[in-house]
């Protein structure tokens, strides 16, 4: 069975988790300090970064995209719809769900890596900016949910998760429609709801 290593609050360890879920691929899933930077984790992806998923012939696979992407194939075609324009609007948001969580955890490390006196004030709304316009975008051309989802539909539940973990009461305004979304996948794919960044 592939091992998993990835970490409970990651948006892309959530969205690599629910995609092999949906696939109906089962993987070892393990828990993993990349603080620690244990040796496990850097043979594997020598960045420290997780997730990686380690297949059966030991093979290490990362980062997330690249992940759904193999997932993928190996589900022979669950994640990634094989009509040519579904297919990039299925990637499209895929990279704008993570995009906008780069920008939060560049937010969050930079409030949890620096001292109080040295956090760049310009640079996080600079950042928050970035993720508040990938909303609006998100909110002015909502996804349709079908009963078919893409790697992008995970993709943006895992980054709702992440927002509602880490910017609870920050990201909600102007942005119910996304709330209701998320409340719309969970009543139709409630065995993917439980792989939220937790």
């Amino acid at each position: 069975m592939p091992r998993l290593l990835y970490s409970p609050p990651s948006p892309y360890s959530a969205k690599v988790r629910m995609a092999a879920a949906h696939a109906g691929i089962a993987v070892d899933a393990v828990v993993t300090d990349t603080n620690a930077q244990p040796p496990e984790l850097t043979a594997a992806n020598p960045l420290g970064k997780i997730p990686v998923l380690i297949a059966d012939d030991g093979q290490a696979i990362y980062d997330s995209r690249v992940i759904t992407q193999y997932l993928n194939r190996e589900s022979g075609g669950k994640l990634f719809p094989r009509n040519a324009a579904k297919r990039l609007e299925a990637e499209r948001l895929e990279a704008l769900a993570d995009g906008i969580c780069d920008v939060l955890l560049a937010h969050v490390y930079e409030r949890r890596m620096r001292p109080e006196d040295k956090i760049h004030e310009p640079w996080l709304e600079k950042q928050w900016s970035k993720a508040v316009r990938g909303l609006d975008a998100l909110c002015a051309d909502m996804p349709k949910l079908p009963l078919r989802i893409t790697a992008g539909h995970i993709a943006l539940r895992a980054t709702i998760g992440y927002l509602d973990l880490r910017f609870a009461g920050k990201w909600e305004r102007g942005h119910t429609k996304l709330k209701r979304w998320a409340a719309r996948f969970d009543q139709k794919f409630p065995e993917l709801a439980t792989l939220v960044p937790s």
